[in-house]
């Protein structure tokens, strides 16, 4: 595979990509497993006995991914160098019984999935993709992708006329009531979703067990602004940190004596407790294997740890131009200012000391700057897998993302020159074997 470009145009283009790619957390997991394929990566089943040979590897669980290297100078007992991000965006998800009927619309029943902006789905064209599990001929089960990019879903916002207190006291949605879509006017005719799944899928009808799908926007990503300084797409929180931290592996030196590993979670909007999110058994277990492949002791292993550096890579609330008091005024940030290093005191983010004095050193080596985050008192922030990584091993863990507006909004907003400075400082840190202390 070609060495990825980093040069800013160039890494938007392949971003946009990537995001194009990945309606869903099991197609981004299917989109970096076909690009680390391409650069010569194995995938290895976690039931399976894993290869004792150096090389490089990669396994899927769900919407999860973890890749790593051991080649060249790389070794397990000298620790690790880890990139976590998370695969999935808050959306609209379907119910298992979605056929709904009123006021002579057909409609389909979704859930609301993590802290979506509502009024962000409404009037937009929506396609469906997540993963279905089908019942075979053997009477197995098999999972597959699916993916629709008509517009087969709309949620229609209330016209003003019909509740005018929306001009004075503001768009106000009942999460229950006012975001299920249409996606006919014909529900006597329509055919049910499974009825209509099992047709697209080319599969009886009984065949369909179960189903993990999901709204997506139709909109493709898009440079903005009179200069193009501006970048949007659906699902920048967090694909921009996936691609990036793919991006950087990909290109990291096997010089280096540490081990590039690359976490993929899934459900970082929901709290990461599952089996594909990163509160669990997943990434622990992972490292140990490649410590034991390599023949580490248990002693081996544990100093591993002691020796190891996470950077938690997700999206930083850039300053917002028309709400710049909801943000901390002696800590600006801006779109294309730099990666943001996020501090909270009450360990929200994982960031301490010596682990932003360690990426504080890379990105001054790089020549890239860097920008602070730090919530208002009165305005609590939101938490990442960072936290969650560094109690869970014991890791000395930074929070870094590239700042963007609209955040879990449908459409996201960053910029130009920042997510391309984001993967060489990943990529920086995987190739370095410098220690945090």
């Amino acid at each position: 595979m070609e060495r990825p470009d980093l040069s800013p145009r160039r890494h938007l283009e392949d971003l946009a990509a990537f995001v194009s790619a990945s309606p869903s957390p099991f197609h981004t997991v299917s989109e970096a497993s076909r690009r680390l394929t391409e650069a010569g990566f194995s995938c290895v089943d976690e039931s399976d006995s894993w290869p004792r040979s150096p090389g490089d590897f990669f396994l899927q669980r769900g919407g999860a991914l973890v890749a790593w290297s051991t080649t060249g100078a790389r070794n397990p007992s000298a620790g690790f160098r880890l990139i976590g991000a998370h695969t999935d965006s808050p959306n609209l998800r379907l119910r298992p019984r979605p056929d709904h009927e009123s006021a002579g619309m057909a409609q389909l029943g979704v859930e609301i999935y993590g802290g979506a902006l509502l009024n962000s789905w409404l009037d937009r064209d929506l396609g469906l993709s997540g993963r279905v599990s089908v019942r075979t001929s053997d009477d197995e089960v098999s999972t597959v992708l699916f993916r629709c990019d008509e517009p087969l879903l709309r949620v229609p916002q209330l016209a003003i006329h019909l509740d005018r207190s929306i001009a004075t006291d503001g768009l106000r949605l009942d999460p229950q009531r006012h975001l299920q879509p249409v996606w006919s006017s014909a529900p006597q005719t329509v055919p049910t979703f499974r009825a209509w799944l099992s047709d697209r899928l080319d599969v009886d009808v009984d065949a369909l067990v179960s189903w993990d799908l999901m709204t997506h926007d139709l909109t493709a990503p898009a440079l903005l602004g009179v200069d193009e300084s501006l970048f949007a797409s659906a699902r920048l929180d967090n694909l921009l940190s996936c691609h990036a931290g793919l991006t950087a592996l990909l290109n990291s030196s096997s010089e280096s004596s540490k081990v590039p590993v690359l976490c993929l979670f899934d459900h970082e909007e929901v709290g990461s407790q599952s089996s594909s999110g990163a509160a669990s058994q997943l990434l622990p277990a992972v490292l140990e294997r490649i410590a034991l492949a390599a023949d580490c002791t248990r002693d081996d292993w544990f100093a591993a740890l002691a020796a190891s550096l996470c950077i938690s890579a997700d999206g930083a609330h850039a300053t917002h131009p028309n709400w710049p008091e909801r943000h901390e005024p002696d800590h600006p940030v801006r779109l294309d200012g730099g990666p943001v290093l996020k501090w909270n005191a009450d360990a929200r983010y994982g960031t301490d000391s010596p682990g932003a004095a360690h990426v504080l050193s890379l990105a001054r080596a790089t020549k890239i700057p860097m920008q602070t985050f730090v919530s208002r008192n009165d305005m609590p922030c939101g938490s990442t897998i960072g936290p969650v990584t560094a109690a869970r091993l014991g890791i000395t863990t930074v929070d870094v993302g590239v700042a963007q507006l609209s955040m879990h909004s449908a459409r996201e907003l960053t910029g130009v020159i920042d997510p391309a400075r984001f993967a060489t400082l990943l990529e920086s840190f995987l190739s370095t074997s410098k220690s945090a202390n």
